[in-house]
This record gives C-alpha cells, structure tokens and sequence, in this order.
C-alpha cells in the first residue's frame, strides 16, 4: 500500500480507529484536552489588540472565502455585513462564494488568498499536511449537520443493517465520518470488488444530486440535515403526488455516534494573522462576524432575506428550512459563540487520522484562542444562547 493510494490508506485507518470510537467515554467537561488538541492559548501568547477606547477603528479590506454558493448556511456573514457590524469595526469585506469546483481550504491557503475562510475542520487538517498554515481562529459551528439517511420502509435503522447493501458517499472528508460511523459495527467498504455482504457495503461516488436515493437505487444516502434531508422532503413522490414525509425517513445523526467532526469555522493564515496589526482586524472581523450569528439567532426571517439577496439559488422555503438547522448547529454555544470544543476538536482528529485524511495528529497551531476570546469581550449581547430552542419550518414544495 502507498501513499498513491488514498482510499485503501484511509480504510486501513479507520479500521483502526473504529475500535477506540466505539469504546470512547462520555464527553468531557469543556476545557479538558485529548489527543492532537493544544492547550488554549492565552492572550498573552500572541498579539493583543491594539484598538483604543474611543478611537475609531483604523478601515481596512479583507476578504471572505466561502465555502459553499450563498446559501443560510452562511447567513451570520451576509447579516454582520447588511447590519453594518462589519463598517462598525472598520471593515470592508468582499464575500467569495464557493461552488463545486472550488476548495476553500485552497483558495484560503494560497499566500495572495483572501484573508478569511470558510471550511470543515477535517479538510483543512488535511491542507495542513500538505503546506498550509490556515488556523481556526473561530469555531461557528458547534455540532456536526451530516447525517445519514434510509427509507422507513427497508427497516435499515442503524449503522449495522447496512451490511451489504449500496451506501452513497460524496468522496470528500465527509466521508471519514461515515465510514467511521459503519466501522463501529465492523462493516467497511470492499462490497463493489466483490467482497464479504457480511462485513461490507458498496460505496456509490455520487454527485451531488438525490436522483439515486429517491429512485431507489441505493439504500443509503450522505446528506446535510440543513439540505439534502430538505431536499427529499421538499420532492414530490411519484407514487402518491404528495410530498415524501418525514416518517418515511430513517435519520442517523452522526453526532449520536461519536464520530461527527467539526465543520464550519473562520480559518485565516498563520503568516497574514502575525503581520502588522492583522491580529488585530482579526478580532475586529470575527467580532463582527459573530454578532451577525447572533442576530440571525433572534431574526431567522430577517437572515433568510439577507440570504437570498445575497444571491442564494434555492427557493425561500429551502432557505428559512436551511436557517432554521443552521442556527441548531450553532446554538446554544455553551462556552460562547466561536469557542472551540476541545473534546469535538479531539474526536475530529481521531476521525480525519483514522480515515487517513491526515496521517499526524496536528500542531499545537492548527487553532488559536485567543482571538475569539478578544471578541467575545466586546460583545454585550448573550453569546451562549442557553435558551435556545430550534423552530419548526413548514416543508414548501421544491424549496419555494
């Protein structure tokens, strides 16, 4: 086996890891660190911000590279920028979408690159292995939106009934978090070289359509509870002409598994980040940044308009349904919007370096503290959003 070989690399990998996921204690106290995770650094460790009481903030330009097309799922973003939160701290921000053919974890890496970006965690470990200095410095996102979803009526309700079956992937660092989640019941790919039905299952590469879950076609499909699971709910079944219903759906949250990874946070460049005074707008955009998050908690509708003026291709209803998950994923944010999880950053390592995504556990730099911490001091509003309870959206035909 060689390094040529990603994906026999990352089954190897993950069948190791399988066995410390499946016996991994209950999570431990916010604060505590586990493998691959640094202490948290303190203000002292890196540079401080230099903004006066009174003064104006000095402007400055930067960029934001999207993960993704405009979409809620980047909603804080769009509403610190229509709010004004970002001209409030001097701050001129371009948003880049994202797309299909591109990979934020790239973009953001390249040394002229914008100097923010939008990624999953286990992606960017993997860019760090390959030479970039990317760091999250804010963790938006406190829980994982994968999920796996099979037909109520193949009975398929756990992880372990899909033994030599057909199971959907998008061949991406998701899919570490799915083969870890089937490798807790021992199963593995291998099904399509004519393998063991027992112990193995077929992995479909699919695009990024449902086209083969809806016909049938495959038995288990890779989605987002804030997309794709609306997207099949948003389809109209052939059988009866009325939309599919929730009751027809077996979701399999993977955060219920232990082996969800971290997604969405702010990544900037370790060598931008400790520049001139570039800690220092990073505080100032992530400052901002969050405050958008924070208003998209308490004004979902107002969001899903910054949304779709933002130039979101989907439909209204998709997006207030998108909104409403989104805001799940973020809140509550016990220790504050932006914080970092040392437990989840532990379990994500665990996954990306048992999936082979990564081969070493990172750096104590791959995230740094200090700088939402900075934010969070300036911000009077309630950044843990304790009473946090997710809405109910109504499911529109097509997303419309």
């Amino acid at each position: 086996m060689t390094s040529a070989d990603p994906s026999a690399r990352r089954a190897v990998g993950l069948i190791a890891v399988a066995f410390v996921i499946a016996c991994v204690p209950p999570a431990s106290a916010p604060g505590s660190n586990g493998p691959g995770v640094p202490p948290p650094a303190t203000p002292s460790e890196h540079a401080t911000s230099t903004s006066q009481p009174g003064r104006p903030p000095a402007p400055a330009s930067v960029r934001l590279q999207l993960q993704w097309l405009p979409q809620a799922q980047f909603a804080g973003y769009f509403a610190a920028d229509r709010q004004g939160y970002y001209g409030a701290e001097g701050l001129t921000v371009t948003i880049l979408p994202g797309g299909p053919n591109i990979a934020p974890q790239r973009v953001g890496s390249a040394a002229d690159g914008p100097e923010f970006t939008i990624g999953w965690v286990p992606s960017v470990l993997e860019a760090r292995e390959g030479g970039s200095d990317l760091v999250d410095v804010a963790q938006v996102f406190q829980r994982s939106g994968a999920v796996l979803l099979t037909w109520t009526a193949d009975k398929l309700t756990n992880p372990c009934a899909l033994a030599g079956k057909k199971v959907s992937v998008w061949d991406t660092a998701s899919d570490d978090v799915l083969a870890a989640g089937l490798l807790t019941c021992g199963l593995t790919p291998g099904l399509e070289k004519n393998g063991d039905p027992t112990r193995q299952y077929e992995r479909v590469v699919e695009p990024f359509d449902l086209k083969a879950f809806l016909a049938h076609d495959i038995s288990a499909r890779e989605a987002m509870i804030y997309d794709e699971y609306a997207q099949v709910l948003e389809s109209t079944d052939p059988t009866t002409g009325h939309l599919y219903q929730s009751d027809e759906l077996t979701v399999m949250d993977w955060n219920g598994y232990r082996v969800a990874t971290l997604q969405d946070a702010i990544f900037a460049r370790s060598a931008w980040l400790n520049t001139g005074q570039n800690a220092e707008v990073a505080v100032r955009f992530i400052r901002a940044s969050l405050k958008g998050w924070i208003f998209c908690r308490d004004h979902q509708d107002e969001c899903v308009q910054d949304t779709t003026d933002a130039g979101s291709q989907a439909g209204a209803g998709h997006e207030r349904w998108m909104m409403n998950e989104i805001n799940a994923l973020v809140w509550p944010s016990p220790s504050g919007v932006g914080v970092i999880d040392p437990t989840l950053w532990a379990q994500t390592v665990k996954v990306a370096k048992g999936g082979g995504a990564i081969v070493h556990d990172p750096s104590a730099d791959a995230f740094r503290t200090d700088l939402v911490t900075q934010a969070l001091a300036g911000i009077t509003d309630d950044t843990k959003g304790s009473g946090f309870t997710k809405g109910t959206v109504q499911v529109t035909p097509g997303g419309n």
